[in-house]
């Protein structure tokens, strides 16, 4: 052992396996989720029923959160346990709104300033989320602009206080494993 912190894997054939398993869950769970979104079937208009799987994928999505904290706290690596949990998290969140948004321009389409395919309802989302609205497409209606609204304060929860207690829970699962900080954001 070369006294290198056991939280983040080390140089050689060893530190790459460890980088290895993370990032092929992580990449696995974004292609996994795309496919899904893009094969699924979404042939249902927008209505309360498409709100009500919304508002249940929203509440996945902080239950997975709150599993993946718990599991970060207990990890042999839990920056690397972190990252995963932001790898699948985030796109899940993207493309619960994403398949809202395609709905609700398939059922009103006016609802936007063109209609959305798949691929545009993604980019749509990834725009509000990313903050950049390259203002080529915009909500037109009054429950499109609900709905982005709504994306936009769900985006702050999920950029502020979900980062903040994700890096809260690799602290701690740093400190219980007993290593001395690596990065000034590990002290507590």
């Amino acid at each position: 052992m070369t006294g290198r912190p056991r939280s983040l894997p080390g140089p050689g054939r060893q530190g790459l396996r460890l980088l290895a398993g993370p990032l092929l869950r992580s990449a696995a769970s974004v292609v996994l989720l795309t496919a899904l979104y893009y094969l699924a079937p979404m042939d249902r208009g927008f209505g309360t029923l498409t709100l009500v799987l919304l508002v249940l994928g929203l509440a996945l999505f902080g239950g997975l959160i709150a599993w993946q904290i718990a599991a970060i706290t207990h990890a042999e690596h839990p920056r690397l346990r972190a990252l995963e949990a932001l790898a699948t998290g985030v796109p899940l969140f993207l493309v619960l709104f994403s398949a809202t948004y395609f709905l609700l321009s398939k059922e009103l389409p006016d609802s936007f300033t063109e209609p959305l395919t798949r691929t545009d309802a993604l980019y749509f989302t990834v725009t509000v989320f990313a903050t950049v609205g390259f203002g080529d497409i915009a909500p037109t209606t009054q429950a499109a602009r609900v709905l982005t609204t709504a994306q936009m304060a769900a985006d702050l929860i999920v950029v502020g206080v979900i980062a903040k207690v994700l890096f809260g829970a690799v602290r701690i699962g740093v400190a219980r494993r007993g290593e001395a900080p690596r990065f000034p954001e590990d002290e507590a």
